[in-house]
């Protein structure tokens, strides 16, 4: 296979207990089958000083957080993440996988907090100018079967928002996806066999097409 002179970057989306990080692992599986070299990261984090705003952002806290001051502290995350790991790694020519990108934010802080979209779309192009996935994999979950799946753990911040808060982030992906051609939606409603069977389809569909230079 032809190397491609500049790596692809492909992110993997959805709510809480959606699934994201158990099938990251099968798509870095299907890049590396076919010789690429991945880079696996996560967002808000991958990098020392975006981990410690994840700490920040996550952590449960009696304070209220401004909508505003929670997407402006994202985006510092992700400035710093782009400019440190994720360009460098699309310039050496390696493929970046990432769980979660500036579609969470639309999800989160437009959808569920509030924020004005026109306000993130002008932070992402400050903190990411044109760098966009070029294939995002969508893990749409009903909220309760989600929640259902993460009640027995230490829950954060975001998942101990209430139910309509989940509501409004699942509507705001699926504007995205209606609206984004390289948003792939997949039903993570069923089980994990027949999820990753479709992630593995999606993925190798991309690679067919991107996959060569």
């Amino acid at each position: 296979m032809t190397r491609l002179s500049r790596g692809r970057f492909i992110t993997i989306e959805g709510g809480e207990g959606a699934g994201k990080s158990t099938n990251a692992e099968v798509v870095r599986s299907v890049l590396e089958r076919y010789g690429f070299g991945v880079l696996a990261t996560r967002e808000p984090g991958g990098t020392p000083l975006a981990e410690e705003i994840r700490s920040v952002l996550l952590g449960p806290r009696d304070e209220a957080v401004d909508p505003m001051a929670e997407t402006m502290l994202i985006f510092a995350a992700r400035a710093q993440h782009v400019a440190r790991v994720i360009e460098p790694a699309l310039r050496a020519g390696r493929w970046v996988l990432c769980e979660r990108f500036t579609d969470s934010t639309f999800a989160y802080q437009a959808g569920g907090r509030g924020v004005a979209a026109e306000a993130v779309a002008k932070l992402a192009e400050l903190a990411h100018p044109g760098l966009w996935p070029d294939l995002t994999l969508y893990l749409d979950a009903a909220p309760d079967a989600a929640m259902t799946r993460i009640s027995t753990r230490s829950l954060d911040r975001f998942e101990r928002e209430r139910r309509d808060f989940f509501d409004r982030v699942r509507e705001a992906y699926a504007v995205r996806a209606r609206e984004r051609p390289q948003i792939v939606r997949i039903d993570a409603n069923r089980d994990l066999a027949s999820v990753q069977r479709e992630i593995v389809r999606a993925v190798e569909g991309f690679l067919s097409v991107h996959g060569k230079a």
